[in-house]
C-alpha cells in the first residue's frame, strides 16, 4: 500500500475526492427535511419594503425619507401583533386600515406643476446662470419635484411684467384703433421672457405639457370699452368670434414653431369675474358653448390641431351651473375635452358632480395659490394635502397645477391682482435667495412619484381618518398619498392583495409610500 500510494498518488487523490463527495451526499439526503429552501416568491414578499418620504407641520421633515417599511404578509402581521401585544398597548380606537383595491381603476393622471407666469419667469431670469439653471433642475427633473406641467398665460395676466420687471398688460394682438380679423398684427414677441423659459425647460423636460389660458382677448374684440380690463366679447360681431377662434390657432402655432407644444387650452380665465385692475374678460356658458361650438371646434379642426379644448376654468363653487350649459350642449361637447377648476370657493367634490354628469369628460385642477393670509405652515400643508393633493385626484382631477411658480417676498411683481400671494418658491431679487414654500413640499409629494400615465386606484377613507390618494405607476409601482390634517399622531394599516404595512402619521402630516406589489413590476 505504501509502495503504491507513492507510485500512483493521483489514483488515491481522486478516490480520496469521490469518498467525500459521496459523504456530503449522504448527508445532505439525511438532513434536507430540516433546513427547506424557500419558494423564490416567499423569498421576495419576505424582503418587500415600502419607501417613505415625511413633511411635518413643525418643519423637522420636508420630504424627508424614512426607514423603508417592512412589508408583511396581512395574516402574519396580524398574528405578530396579537402575540406581541400587551393589555396596555393595544392599538387605540383611532387606528383604522387603508384598504387598496389595484383592480378597481379610475382616471389616467397628466402630471403636476405650476404656473410659469411673466412674473416668474422674470424672477428666475434676474437669477445667476448657474443659480438658474440649479433651480430650473430642482423644478422640472428628479432632482427635485419633477413637475411635468406648467400653466401659461395667453397674453398678460396679473402677474405679467415687461423687461424691467414693470407691470405690463398685453394681448398678442394690441392696436392702437380699428380692427384687425385676420391677425395681421400677431405676436407673441411680448412674451419673449416666457418663450425662452419655456424653451428652457422643454430641454430638460421634453415631455412637458403646456396649458394656455387668455386672461383677456385683445381690447378692439370687446364690446363697450376698448380695454384689457373687463368687459367682454362684441357679441353683435360675429367676425369678432372669427377672429378670435383664430387668435387661438395662431398662438398655438406659434408655440410650437418655438418648440413648446400646447397641450390644452382653456377659453377663458375665471370667466365669470372681471376686474378693473388687471387683464380680464367675461364670458358666459352660453357664448361659450357658441364660441366652440360655432367657432374654436371647427378652427383648430380645419388647422389639424389636436390641441384640448377645455372649458370652465373657474371656482368649485360655480361649476355645476357653468358645465351644465357648456358641456350639455351636444355639438360644442364634441369639441371639448373636459372642465378645468379653481380653489377659491367652494370644495372639491364638485369635480365628482360634474364627472357624475359628464363622465365622457376629463376633469383637471388648474389654479390655487396660497398667500400671506394663512402663514401657519402645518395649516397651509393640510389644507392643500387634503383639497389639492388628495382632493383633487379623488375628485376626479386627472392633474394637480398650482398657481406662481415664482415670487418675490412681497408676493410681486404684480399686475394689478393679488398683492400677498405666494409662490411655489419664492425668490429675494435683493440677494438671490431661494425659499421653498409650503406648496413646493405639498406638490412635491405627488409630483416626484406619480408619474404621467399613472392609473388612481381605489383606496379607502374615513371621516375624520387619515385622508389618502392611491396610484399604480406605468411601471408598476404602487404609490399613497396620505395626509393627517387632525391635532394627534394616528397610526394606521395599509393592505393590498393580502400585504400590509403600518405606520404612525404625526398630526398636520404628509407622508408618501411607494412600494412594488407581488404582482408588479421591477424599477
Amino acid at each position: 500500500m505504501n509502495i503504491g500510494w507513492r507510485e500512483h498518488p493521483k489514483r488515491w487523490i481522486i478516490l480520496l475526492i469521490a469518498v467525500c463527495c459521496i459523504g456530503v451526499g449522504i448527508w445532505l439526503s439525511l438532513n434536507r427535511s430540516e433546513q427547506p429552501v424557500p419558494p423564490p416568491v416567499a423569498e421576495k414578499q419576505a424582503e418587500a419594503e415600502a419607501e417613505v418620504w415625511l413633511t411635518t407641520g413643525d418643519q423637522q421633515n420636508l420630504l424627508t425619507p424614512q426607514k423603508p417599511i417592512p412589508i408583511t404578509d396581512q395574516h402574519d402581521a396580524d398574528t405578530s401583533s396579537s402575540d406581541s401585544t400587551t393589555p396596555e398597548s393595544e392599538p387605540s380606537p383611532s387606528e383604522f386600515t387603508i384598504q387598496i383595491d389595484s383592480d378597481k381603476t379610475y382616471q389616467t393622471m397628466d402630471g403636476f406643476g405650476a404656473a410659469m407666469t411673466g412674473s416668474s419667469a422674470h424672477l428666475i431670469n434676474q437669477l445667476p446662470e448657474e443659480q438658474q439653471e440649479q433651480l430650473l433642475k430642482d423644478l422640472f427633473s428628479t432632482e427635485g419635484l419633477n413637475m411635468d406641467m406648467v400653466r401659461h398665460t395667453i397674453g398678460a395676466s396679473d402677474y405679467s411684467v415687461d423687461e424691467s420687471g414693470e407691470a405690463s398688460s398685453y394681448t398678442y394682438d394690441d392696436i392702437e384703433s380699428g380692427t384687425d380679423y385676420d391677425m395681421e398684427h400677431f405676436s407673441i414677441e411680448k412674451d419673449q421672457e416666457v418663450v425662452n423659459m419655456l424653451e428652457r425647460v422643454t430641454g430638460l423636460k421634453p415631455d412637458l405639457k403646456v396649458l394656455g389660458t387668455p386672461w383677456t382677448a385683445p381690447a378692439w374684440m370687446k364690446y363697450g370699452e376698448k380695454t384689457t380690463n373687463g368687459w367682454y366679447l362684441d357679441y353683435n360681431d360675429p367676425q369678432v368670434y372669427e377672429a378670435y377662434a383664430r387668435y387661438f390657432v395662431k398662438y398655438i402655432e406659434a408655440y410650437q414653431a418655438k418648440g413648446i407644444p400646447i397641450y390644452g387650452i382653456t377659453l377663458q380665465n375665471e370667466p365669470e369675474f372681471t376686474s378693473d385692475k388687471y387683464p380680464s374678460m367675461s364670458m358666459g356658458a352660453e357664448e361659450q358653448a357658441m364660441f366652440i361650438r360655432d367657432y374654436l371646434g371647427p378652427a383648430l379642426q380645419d388647422a389639424g390641431l389636436d390641441t384640448r379644448i377645455i372649458a370652465y376654468d373657474h371656482n368649485w363653487d360655480q361649476a355645476v351651473e357653468y358645465t351644465s350649459k357648456v358641456l350639455g350642449d351636444e355639438q360644442a361637447a364634441a369639441y371639448i375635452d373636459g372642465s378645468a377648476f379653481h380653489c377659491y370657493a367652494g370644495d372639491p367634490s364638485a369635480m365628482s358632480e360634474v364627472h357624475e354628469s359628464f363622465p365622457d369628460k376629463n376633469i383637471y385642477f388648474t389654479e390655487c395659490s396660497g398667500g400671506e393670509w394663512s402663514p401657519d405652515f402645518g395649516e397651509n400643508l393640510s389644507w392643500q394635502m387634503s383639497n389639492l393633493i388628495i382632493g383633487a385626484p379623488r375628485n376626479w382631477a386627472k392633474n394637480v397645477l398650482l398657481w406662481n411658480i415664482a415670487l418675490d417676498p412681497q408676493g410681486g411683481p404684480t399686475n394689478g391682482g393679488c398683492e400677498n400671494c405666494r409662490g411655489v418658491v419664492t425668490i429675494d431679487p435683493e440677494n438671490n435667495e431661494i425659499t421653498r414654500n409650503v406648496e413646493y413640499y405639498a406638490l412635491g409629494h405627488i409630483s416626484r412619484y406619480v408619474r404621467p400615465g399613472a392609473v388612481r386606484v381605489d383606496s379607502t377613507q374615513e371621516q375624520g381618518q387619515i385622508e389618502n390618494v392611491a396610484f399604480r405607476n406605468s411601471d408598476g409601482t404602487m404609490v399613497l398619498v396620505a395626509a393627517n390634517t387632525g391635532e394627534a399622531e394616528v397610526s394606521f394599516d395599509v393592505v393590498m392583495d393580502g400585504d400590509s404595512f403600518r405606520y404612525v402619521l404625526p398630526s398636520q402630516s404628509a407622508a408618501t409610500f411607494r412600494w412594488n406589489p407581488k404582482t408588479g413590476v421591477e424599477r
